[in-house]
């Protein structure tokens, strides 16, 4: 059952607890009689809210670039900049040279997401996380046919693995 404004009969959106002198008071008000009180209310913001005003900004920061197109959904990098949102997964490659300065931005520099390891780890879970940073660019390189690079990679993962 929503608790009532203690002041009127609104339903309270504001719940507080106060301890004075080692009692403990508890307060629900609306948000009218809260700022009749002088109790500022935070509101908080969704997440998502952020994302979007953050995907408007960047976006918007973006060089333009209008005869960047994706060849499968045929996005254009304009229609992108209208609507900052991709059409497929092909559009991050496709658009590439026009996203990755904007992400390289939002990330302080960064370009390729490495994974975080915490501080406490052990060299076990290290060593695991840079197993599998290696395989994933093994894979690339693979993908892109550069044998050269991924034989440099697998000698790294078999030096890896052995330690």
């Amino acid at each position: 059952m929503k608790k009532k404004c203690d002041k009127c009969d609104n339903p309270a959106t504001v719940h507080m607890t106060e301890i004075t002198g080692g009692q403990k008071v508890e307060k629900h008000l609306c948000e009218d009689c809260a700022e009749a009180e002088g109790i500022t209310i935070k509101t908080n913001v969704p997440i998502s809210q952020l994302l979007e005003d953050f995907v408007l900004q960047t976006s918007s920061d973006a060089p333009d670039m209008p005869d960047l197109k994706c060849d499968l959904c045929g996005m254009t990098f304009g229609e992108y900049r209208d609507a900052s949102l991709l059409g497929c997964p092909n559009d991050y490659e496709a658009f590439s040279p026009a996203l990755v300065p904007m992400i390289v931005r939002a990330q302080n520099g960064a370009d390729q997401h490495v994974g975080k390891v915490p501080q406490r780890a052990d060299e076990t879970m290290r060593k695991q996380n840079e197993i599998l940073r290696l395989r994933s660019e093994l894979k690339q390189a693979v993908h892109a046919e550069d044998y050269e690079q991924a034989a440099n990679l697998r000698d790294q993962i078999k030096n890896t693995e052995e330690k």
